[in-house]
């Protein structure tokens, strides 16, 4: 059994002092600042929030690209609907060639790898993938509202984009897909 820990005047000290563990650098107060409050008091509630996953694997290759174009299409027997950053819904089997064809990723990858042969270096992506998932419960086009407000903000004409809504799980996610080399040839 563990002895209580004393001070030098025999009293008992907490094991962890909390407060003085978490004091800020010099120069700042010790106290929390309202958004500081703020924070802690979302966490405690435990407010939903979205999780955002940036996958790392599959867009360096035309092949990955298509594949994951079709199943942003079709989960699960159930076909979705792709829109892109014009507001265009698409559908059916040919979505994925018309986003590769509009993308022009065809001509990337292979002027990427002609570039890349001469330079000993990695593969560049041609797209970048992410998800934005939130807790069950929440309605599918709020989420899908705001994905695409952050689309317009973030992306808006300088990088092409498509999105999918899946409300197959639980939890309603909405899958991005983004062109890498933005409208001007700079890489993201």
């Amino acid at each position: 059994m563990p002895r209580p820990l004393n001070d030098s005047k025999g009293r008992r000290q907490a094991l962890l002092d909390i407060r003085s563990l978490a004091r800020p650098g010099p120069g700042r107060p010790d106290r929390l600042s309202p958004v500081d409050i703020d924070r802690i008091a979302w966490t405690v509630r435990r407010t939903p929030e979205v999780m955002v996953k940036v996958l790392s694997r599959g867009g360096q290759d035309l092949k990955a690209v298509r594949g994951h174009l079709d199943y942003l299409r079709d989960r699960d027997g159930e076909e979705a609907v792709i829109e892109t950053d014009d507001g265009e819904r698409l559908t059916g089997r040919g979505v994925a060639n018309e986003v590769v064809e509009d993308w022009n990723l065809d001509l990337q990858e292979h002027r990427d790898r002609w570039d890349i042969e001469g330079r000993g270096r990695r593969s560049t992506k041609l797209v970048h993938k992410l998800v934005f998932s939130m807790p069950p419960g929440t309605p599918p086009q709020k989420i899908m509202a705001a994905v695409k407000n952050f689309a317009r903000e973030e992306f808006g004409a300088k990088h092409r984009y498509v999105m999918a809504l899946h409300t197959d799980e639980p939890h309603p996610h909405v899958h991005m897909v983004v062109k890498a080399r933005a409208s001007y040839c700079l890489l993201w």
